[in-house]
Order: structure tokens, then sequence, then C-alpha cells
């Protein structure tokens, strides 16, 4: 029955003085509860949530001084953060906190109700002053007596920001009680702004989350000392300490907790799609995006505008050493098993370096200024690897993928690759002596050959990555270019090439990455025009392949008798490298998040020419006039939705002789002469029509069956004037849209739904954004 909002004896047993810990209110306030006094009793439901915010508005109002106050703020906190997922779920209750509660509890309307706050405006207000409370969150400035407690509102929060780093060069003394209550704090705030897990995921990215609308807006004076507290906490975190083996095991770490959550809030408030975010002008045109110089007000997420903001160098080096320090933690290989802490956050650290890169342009390229970004690379290529059988793990690969991309539309990027790979971190791939661009080459080899079904739309995204840095590589080592050269005898094949309308883009791909380094860095690549000359039949069956339906049938029935999309045989593997351990499938019955589908290569990225000195000029795309270089135009991608189970590989499990019947895609012999007219052949046909006799006759007159006199010769051989003029280079630059914004939506929520387990804040509600599901 409703119980009066007046009585106070009956809500302050909610958040009685006595200690508990965010997992007794899990465990006290059952979910079959919170859900039987939503339908059964609302008002008490409404009244026990405005008491739970009037509480911390009163505690962050008087400061927190006593032990008592603390508490039933903590508990007040707990109890808020065990209730809001229930509220969200149910459509009716969504509005609820955005409404005003007219006199309740005011002790007969003191103050007009014109002006009252929506509860949830005064919910966010409280929290950001609480996180800034001295003695409570942040270590007080003055010396401690009652009579001169810090009036809460007259203090500056920037000078109580939590860590030194950017903007702040002071490092407090660290408090772990403090460290516990931000934690506590964070934990409600990451909460309120979980609404968005409750609302479908929709072609709209520019619905805005009104929490962190609000809270990121200037209504919030602790926008900013939050934010750089939150960026610096997280960036100056280092989990191997003082480097004492087995110290992580003796104490615990109260910052790692609050990193997760900081880095956690961090990605929510950034959650911004930059593809609509220029500022319109009048005429709804627009003028320079958000990140230019010029002055456009910018975007007014104020943690979207900080963040695209920082540039001075000092600041670069500190995020950049930061994220690059917690990517490798993983990494790092110790004498002594477990011995170093292991952190799990490293998904949500590539995603907030992604925003970094997105909105901070000046990052991105201090990022690419040294070889520094071979620190970010490595990492992500051993999580790539890693990840490649687990199919919970397809969204992990997807970021991994994505920031290669938006890293190799830059030039500078293709050329750090060619520094030697000397760290040896151990993955199950062959062992090689090469340069950063051989491990990449090698590892997406891997994940294409040996990955999991799930990840074949990202073939387009790997290949293009690699035609993006192919002009700049010096020197190939051979297991890279067998490599590569195995990747185009798969995907040239009849049976692949005829069975799904977009599989002929990754011959394109591949015969533009062996063009770019025939024209532009044939000196040092001797290694992959010797593999081009063994592997010449591949190039002729190209040039020959059959367009007749009978050929067209023929290829379609020689259906590999495996379910892989690529046989592994005649790529010798070799030995794995030292300390590896094989790429492993989920264990079943882990959970996992459902994904939206990605963009296809065409929408994700723009193409721009690269000029002779260097800089690019975008390409208007052309109306649907395919460029020769075998660019299809975007109408085919169009066709067929790239999601995580692309209809193509439905229709590799049916009988493909089928697939005609149900009225699917068939390949026809105009379809075929269409594209086959464009593969880019002529350079590679000219240099094997150049060298291969050459080449055999070295071979009959030394009589020579030694690869190595073969390579020598071949590195001093020249092509210079025989080859056809060099064609431009042409970059597939990352470009936002509204796609990729949704699909970065799903991606983070998901991961942060899954990572909150202890307590487990959303386990169990009738989450919208995507599906729960089991390996």
């Amino acid at each position: 029955q409703p119980v009066e909002a007046t009585d106070d004896a009956f809500w302050d047993q909610f958040w009685a003085a006595t200690a508990t810990s965010v997992q007794d209110v899990f465990a006290l306030v059952p979910a079959a509860e919170i859900r039987a006094v939503r339908e059964e009793s609302p008002s008490n439901l409404a009244t026990l949530c405005y008491k739970a915010v009037e509480k911390l508005v009163q505690g962050a109002e008087s400061g927190c001084h006593t032990e008592k106050e603390r508490q039933i703020v903590l508990n007040c906190c707990r109890l808020l953060t065990r209730i809001l997922p229930y509220i969200f779920e149910d459509p009716d209750w969504r509005g609820f906190f955005w409404s005003t509660v007219p006199g309740a509890g005011r002790g007969g309307g003191d103050e007009d109700d014109e002006n009252a706050r929506p509860l949830a405006e005064s919910l966010l207000l409280a929290v950001a002053d609480l996180l800034f409370c001295p003695d409570f969150t942040v270590q007080s400035h003055r010396r401690s007596t009652v009579d001169t407690a810090e009036d809460i509102h007259s203090i500056d929060s920037c000078e109580y920001i939590w860590e030194a780093g950017v903007g702040f060069a002071h490092s407090p003394q660290p408090n772990y009680i403090h460290d516990l209550n931000r934690t506590e704090l964070l934990k409600l705030l990451l909460t309120c702004f979980s609404e968005a897990m409750y609302l479908p995921p929709s072609s709209d990215s520019s619905n805005t989350n009104p929490w962190v609308q609000f809270f990121c807006s200037t209504e919030n004076r602790h926008a900013l000392p939050l934010f750089t507290s939150l960026l610096n906490v997280v960036c100056a975190y280092d989990p191997v300490g003082y480097g004492i083996p087995y110290n992580h095991l003796l104490f615990s770490d109260y910052r790692e907790p609050l990193v997760e959550e900081a880095a956690q809030v961090l990605i929510v408030t950034l959650d911004y799609d930059s593809s609509t975010s220029s500022s319109p002008t009048v005429d709804g045109t627009t003028t320079g995006t958000a990140m230019d110089d010029v002055d456009p007000p910018g975007p007014d997420n104020l943690f979207v505008n900080y963040l695209s903001r920082i540039h001075r160098e000092e600041d670069f080096q500190f995020i950049l050493k930061g994220v690059a320090r917690l990517l490798s933690n993983p990494l790092v290989q110790t004498y002594l098993p477990n011995s170093a802490k292991k952190i799990q956050f490293h998904q949500e650290l590539l995603v907030l370096f992604w925003k970094l890169c997105d909105f901070n342009k000046k990052f991105l390229f201090f990022v690419l200024k040294s070889s520094d970004v071979l620190d970010i690379l490595v990492p992500i290529l051993y999580f790539l690897n890693d990840a490649r059988a687990d199919q919970s793990r397809v969204g992990l690969m997807h970021i991994g993928v994505f920031i290669l991309l938006l890293l190799s539309g830059e030039r500078n990027f293709g050329v750090r690759m060619n520094k030697p790979y000397s760290v040896r971190v151990p993955m199950d791939i062959p062992v090689f002596t090469g340069t950063h661009a051989d491990l990449l080459i090698i590892v997406f080899h891997k994940i294409i050959t040996s990955g999991h079904q799930r990840l074949q739309p990202l073939f387009d995204c790997l290949l293009t990555i690699i035609v993006n840095v192919s002009p700049y590589l010096k020197s190939l080592s051979m297991v890279a270019a067998n490599k590569l050269l195995h990747l185009l005898e798969a995907f040239s094949t009849t049976w692949f090439l005829f069975s799904a309308v977009q599989n002929h883009h990754l011959v394109f791909f591949l015969l533009e990455v062996f063009n770019n380094i025939i024209q532009y860095q044939f000196d040092g690549n001797s290694n992959l025009v010797y593999a081009v000359i063994r592997k010449r039949n591949v190039f002729h069956q190209l040039a020959n392949l059959p367009t007749d339906s009978q050929s067209i049938q023929k290829g379609l029935q020689r259906k590999k008798k495996t379910p892989e999309p690529i046989s592994r045989t005649n790529s010798q593997d070799g030995v794995s490298m030292e300390g590896s351990r094989p790429a492993a499938p989920a264990e079943p019955g882990t959970l996992k998040t459902s994904l939206v589908a990605t963009p296809g290569i065409d929408k994700l990225t723009e193409k721009s020419q690269v000029s002779e000195d260097g800089t690019m000029r975008s390409l208007e795309p052309e109306s649907s006039q395919p460029s020769p270089e075998g660019n299809l135009p975007s109408a085919v991608s169009d066709g067929e939705p790239w999601s995580g189970e692309a209809s193509h590989l439905r229709r590799d499990r049916r009988r493909l002789s089928s697939a005609s019947s149900s009225g699917q895609w068939t390949p026809t012999p105009d379809w075929v002469v269409s594209w086959k007219s464009k593969l880019p052949l002529q350079t590679i046909m000219r240099l094997l029509q150049v060298l291969v006799p050459q080449v055999e006759k070295i071979c009959i007159d030394k009589g020579l069956t030694d690869e190595s006199e073969i390579l020598k010769f071949l590195q001093h051989g020249t092509l210079v004037g025989l080859l056809p003029v060099p064609h431009p280079i042409l970059i597939r630059k990352y470009q936002a849209n509204s796609g990729t914004a949704m699909w970065f939506r799903t991606y983070m929520w998901g991961v942060i739904y899954l990572r909150n387990v202890d307590p487990p804040i959303w386990y169990d509600t009738d989450v919208k954004l995507f599906e729960i599901q089991r390996v």
C-alpha cells in the first residue's frame, strides 16, 4: 500500500547508517521485488527514487562532513544503481526522472514549482558535486577542523583534479577510501547513462542520450575538472606498480576498479556521432567540422569539445604513453607465471583511443609522427590474432581493424611500418625476420585463413589496410610475400570468385597491393617479385578466367569439401613462435552481445589520390562509372547487407546449386566479363614477360636450383622504362558515418554490460540495444 512521503521513519530505513556494500544491496533488493513495486505500488517506487535523490542533494549541499552523512550518500548511491535499470526497461517510467516532483517532501512547497529541476538533473548535479567533495572523494586542502569545513559551493574543483596529467601538474596523495567512493559514484553515473541500452538501435544516430547531454553541458560546473580527472586517472595508471612480482596478489589494487569505471564513463560521455557534428549554417549546409581551428562553436557536449581541443605535445605524449602502456600490459611476458597483473579493460581503451583519433586530428598526427604508433599497432595485432577463433570477441576484432583502417589512411603509418620488428611477443604465427609490415601481413593472413566464419565481412577492411600501406613498404620478407600470394591463390579460385557477388573485390585489392609495390618499391622487394614469378600461374589463370555459363557452373560445382572459405594447404606455416598458444574458440556458454551491421567498405572509406608531393586530394565518387582500378560502384555492396552473418555466408552453407531456384543472386557471363575486363594485370604481366625468361635462362645456364642466386639476380635487376606508367596511388581513408557511430554505440554498451558482473547491474533486465547470446 502507498506510504506517505512524509513518513521519514519508513524511508530512512533504506539508507540507514549501517555500512553495506553494493553487493549487499543487490542481494537484499531482488529484481522481482523491484518489478512488483513498479507494477503494484508505483507511488512508493516514485517516492523512494525521489527521496534517495533528495538525500544525495542534501549530502552534496552539506559537504558530507560526518561519517553518518557519507554512509547515507553511499547507500542511496547503491540503491539508485540497483533500481534505475528497472525504471529504464519500462517505457512508461522512462520519463519519470525528467519530470519534476511538485511540492513532494518540500514541507509545503517553500519554493516555486516553476523552477524546480527535473529529478534527473538534480541527481546528476549532486553526483558531480559529490565527486569533488573534500574528505569524501578528494583530499581536503584545509587543515582539518570542523569549523573551517570547506564550503562545497565555493571550492574551485579545478584545484582538486584527481591525478596529474593533462592540464594538471600535481599528483595528489593516493587515498584508497576516496578511490572507493569515487568508484561508487561513477558506477551510479554509468547506470544513469545506461538508458541508451533500453532503446533499440536506430539508423538515426543523432538521438542523443539526455543524461549524457545534460551532464556534459555547461549546466555542470565540474565538467572540465571531471573530464580531466577521468582522462588522467586512466592514462596515468600503471598496473605493474613498482615492479615487485606478485604484488597484485599481496594487496588489493584500489586504483584498478576506479580506472575501469573511469574508462567506461569516459567512452560513454564521448558517444557522439562526428559524421553529423559539423555546425550547420543558415541554409542547412555545413561549415568546417568541430575539429577545425575555425570558429564554429564545436559540439555542445563539453567532453567531446575538451577532447578535441587538447593540443600540447606533452599532453599528447602522456595520453599516448598511457594508452600504449595499458594496451601492452596483457602482452608483457614475465619469467614468473602470473607475476604481473593483467588488466581486463583493453576493449574500453581501444574505444577511447578511437575517439581520441576521430575527434582530435592533431592527436592522430602526433601518434603517427614517431614510431610510437607501433606501440599501439603491436598490441592490436596481438589481440586480433588471439581473438580470431573466438566468436564472443567479434566486436574486439572489428574495433582493432577499424583503428588500423583509420591509421592506414595516413602516409606516415605506411612509412613507420618499415621499422624492423624485434620485440618478440609470443603469438601463434610463423617465425619470421622482418618489419612491422611483415607482422601485419602475417597476422592478417592468419585471421583470413584460420579465423571463424563471422569474420568474413572484415576481409575487405583487412585488405584495404594492406593496400593503403603497400606503396610505402620497402622490403617484404619471404614469409609475408608468400602469404600474400597464398591469399591471391585462395581468392582467385573459380569457386570463390563465382560464389558471391562481391568476392572478386578481394582479388582487385590484392592486385592493387602487388602493383603498388612493383611500381613504387620494386628495388627492395626481390622476395615479393620472386614469389610472383614462382606463382605466375595464378596470374595467367586470372587473365584467362572463363566467362561462359558452362564454365561458371563447373566452377561452382567445385565447392571445397571443407566449410572453410579458404584452403590451408600449400601455405607452409612452419613453426609457430616460442611460448605462444593457439588461438582458442570461446568456451561454450560464454555470453556475448549482438552487434549491428557495419557499413560496406565503400561507405566506410572515401578514395583520396596521393600527388607527387605527397599531399592527398579527395576523389569525387564518379557517377556509377567504375574506375579502371576495379573499385566498383557502390550499388554493388548495397544489395547485400554486410551484417555479422552476411547473407553470402548463409548461402555458403546451403547447396550453391539451389541458390538459383530460391531467387537468389546467380553469376552470369555478362557479370563476369564486366569486372574481368577491369582486372589490373598489365603491370604484373609485363614484369613476368621481362623477368621469367631471364630467370629461366639463369637456371639453365648455371644449373641452378638455389633460391639465393635467383634472389641476388632479382635484387640487382631493374625494370626502369619497361613497366607501364605508374598509376596514381589511391588511399581509401576512413570517413565518419552514422553506420559506424551506431556500431560503436552497440559495441561499447555491450562491452560495459558484460564487464559489469560484480554487481551485475543490467543482468536480466530487458535490454533493447543488443541481444545477449550464448556461444
